[in-house]
């Protein structure tokens, strides 16, 4: 059902089905393309219908700092709830289309599909809980742990997401990798190079495959399984 229905992740088939018959709006975008920018007013969130976005803020300097990349089934504009107005930027890492679901629809759509709201709330739990990782990771994690949790954890989005755990294509560049990891562009792909000797994992221009996902969660801190 993947690339075909909006917010597949963790609803029951029949819901899913329903939310994409109630769900009619979609924005397809070219790749570099924003779906919204920083301050905008919120009056929707989206859900990656196919394709990749990544979001990012900048601040007063002109400082750019990517928050988070976005694959299909997952949901976009949840961090403007609090304020009614978006506090990032999202952009279309590729050819992108996303479901729009516009918050005054919400009520009646819930009404229809109560499961909705269960959703709703667990996606916001976690989107919270991704930028509480994020803080965590900046904050005492050495380099090589911060990529190694980065592989990790687009190993278990895919996973979810009915693609494979172990073999899949990096949608964002070495760049914007570093960006989002706090790290150089040369520290990066040093690191993606150290792994590869150790034969953690194999990597050929943007397809990554893991060779040994329980030593990176090993080098990441967690138990060996």
């Amino acid at each position: 059902m993947l690339g075909h229905v909006c917010i597949p992740v963790g609803m029951a088939a029949a819901d899913v089905q329903q939310l994409d018959k109630l769900v009619q709006e979609r924005i397809r975008l070219p790749k570099s393309a924003p779906l919204y920018t920083q301050q905008d007013k919120l009056d929707s969130i989206y859900s990656v219908r196919y394709g990749s976005v990544k979001t990012q803020i900048e601040d007063a300097a002109g400082h750019m700092q990517i928050t988070g990349f976005h694959l299909p089934g997952e949901m976009i504009g949840l961090d403007g709830m609090l304020h009614g107005q978006h506090v990032s930027t999202a952009l279309a890492m590729e050819d992108t289309e996303v479901c729009v679901i516009r918050l005054s629809q919400i009520d009646h759509i819930a009404a229809q599909l109560p499961s909705l709201q269960h959703q709703m709330r667990r996606l916001m739990s976690r989107e919270l809980e991704r930028s509480y990782q994020m803080l965590a990771s900046l904050g005492s994690l050495q380099s090589e742990q911060r990529l190694a949790g980065f592989l990790l954890n687009l190993s278990q989005r895919y996973a979810a997401l009915g693609y494979s755990s172990t073999e899949f294509v990096l949608r964002m560049t070495r760049e914007e990798i570093g960006n989002f990891l706090g790290l150089t562009l040369e520290t990066t792909s040093r690191l993606f190079s150290r792994l590869a000797r150790e034969n953690l994992i194999a990597i050929r221009q943007r397809e990554v495959k893991l060779l040994d996902i329980p030593a990176l969660k090993q080098l990441l801190g967690q138990e060996r399984c």
